[in-house]
């Protein structure tokens, strides 16, 4: 049965708000006290490049996906100190929980968000001009502190991407989960269901994985059409983890 307590929304405070010390301001607004929603999962992510991608999908080929990827990744903000190149990353709760985030954040760009919503937290941000190697303008790119999850089909998607169902207590879990009974590495992208030396294992018999990842992995392995891609799997049981560049 459909549970309007289980709605979730994904939240990321991005590196341009954690370089200007808003983290507080932005869980402030976004407290429990103003919106009614509760968290049901928090973490610290070094994002990495395939996680990067994954997330920004919708914009490959664009003129400020470049861009887009090193500002997610923090290299624009903190180049010369990867300690803190870092996002942080939420699963907010509740009734309506995607729309409430979205109202409080206001509009993506921040010169908009200004005009026409004064006082949101993205009316905090900025627009920054892209150039290419001559200097000349190509583009810009939001700078608009966090993202927030636009549609409840967005927020399952990204929420699955940034998150393991271990990174959630189970009575918050939202989406179905299955234990696997199976080895999943890889190598050069490609899925193996043995472990081989050179092959990085991401899921092990016993793992709680998100169902609908359990079901695209056995469709790439029988060689099937899948809705997702292999590097989209793998992307989130790899965070924070050492061979996530391998």
């Amino acid at each position: 049965m459909y549970n309007k307590e289980l709605e979730q929304t994904l939240v990321l405070i991005k590196p341009d708000a954690l370089k200007n010390s808003l983290t507080g301001y932005v869980l402030s607004q976004l407290s429990e006290f103003h919106t009614g929603l509760r968290f049901a999962g928090a973490k610290i992510v070094n994002v990495n490049k395939v996680l990067a991608e994954e997330h920004y999908a919708e914009h490959r080929g664009k003129v400020f996906y470049p861009s887009l990827l090193d500002y997610i990744m923090g290299l624009i903000h903190y180049p010369d100190e990867p300690w803190k190149q870092r996002v942080m990353a939420f699963v907010y709760q509740g009734p309506d929980a995607t729309k409430k985030i979205r109202d409080i954040a206001g509009p993506t760009n921040p010169h908009i968000a200004r005009e026409e919503k004064p006082g949101c937290i993205r009316a905090l941000g900025t627009l920054v001009p892209i150039k290419d190697a001559g200097g000349n303008v190509i583009g810009e790119r939001m700078d608009n502190l966090i993202h927030a999850s636009a549609t409840d089909s967005e927020a399952e998607r990204e929420i699955k991407l940034w998150f393991k169902p271990n990174d959630i207590p189970p009575s918050m879990h939202a989406y179905p989960t299955e234990v696997s009974e199976d080895y999943y590495s890889f190598n050069n992208n490609k899925l193996y269901m043995n472990h081989e030396p050179g092959n990085i294992c991401f899921l092990s018999p016993g793992d709680v994985v998100w169902k609908s990842d359990l079901e695209t992995l056995r469709l790439l392995h029988q060689g099937l059409p899948a809705p997702c891609s292999l590097e989209t799997v793998v992307a989130k049981y790899l965070i924070n983890d050492k061979r996530e560049n391998h």
